[in-house]
């Protein structure tokens, strides 16, 4: 079974056509995924911690109550955080997708096509995140990806690449939008270092 290595430099035989991806664009890239647990007060506190926010609506139930809250609150950008997969599904889906195998779902077919054509490394570009309710704890968080765009090949100081926006639409237990993302990867093809 050849290794991720070894598909890389095979890669020249496998060119990209933008039929090829554009056919992804607008899909729902995989099923949504759910948070494994409710937002709660240890995550948020260790959240804030690590971060060394001091905003006490965060941690202190009476100065949140104080903003009108409940309770405290979750910091607006840690929303992604509460449908994180884990990093034994992680290690899952790396060892997959060296073995070349692709799950049934439109992002993984992608990423598939890009990894046999040699763009296996990846840094994300950009995150725009709009946020609609606050996060409370016990609440339960769904995320819902779709493909919304793919931008390339381009020439990059990394390398040449493709630019992929998808779309993230967090919602609640009730399906109320909480936050819309949009988040930019970069997939290129790493320069060969002399």
């Amino acid at each position: 079974m050849p290794t991720l290595e070894e598909s890389q430099r095979g890669a020249a035989a496998h060119a990209l056509s933008a039929e090829d991806l554009q056919r992804f664009v607008g899909t729902v890239a995989e099923p949504p995924r759910v948070a494994r647990y409710a937002v709660s007060e240890a995550m948020i506190r260790n959240w804030a911690e690590a971060l060394d926010d001091r905003n006490p609506v965060y941690v202190d139930d009476a100065a949140a109550q104080e903003t009108g809250r409940s309770g405290v609150i979750a910091p607006p950008a840690m929303v992604s955080t509460w449908i994180m997969s884990g990093y034994r599904r992680w290690r899952e889906v790396q060892l997959a997708r060296r073995d070349g195998v692709v799950e049934e779902t439109p992002y993984s077919e992608l990423l598939f096509l890009l990894d046999k054509a040699g763009y296996t490394s990846v840094v994300a570009t950009e995150l725009e995140q709009h946020y609609e309710r606050e996060l409370t704890v016990g609440m339960h968080v769904t995320c819902h990806y779709t493909i919304d765009s793919i931008v390339g090949p381009k020439k990059t100081g990394l390398g040449e690449g493709y630019f992929i926006t998808l779309g993230k639409r967090y919602e609640d237990a009730e399906q109320a939008t909480i936050t819309t993302e949009q988040f930019t990867l970069l997939r290129f093809r790493p320069k060969e270092t002399a």
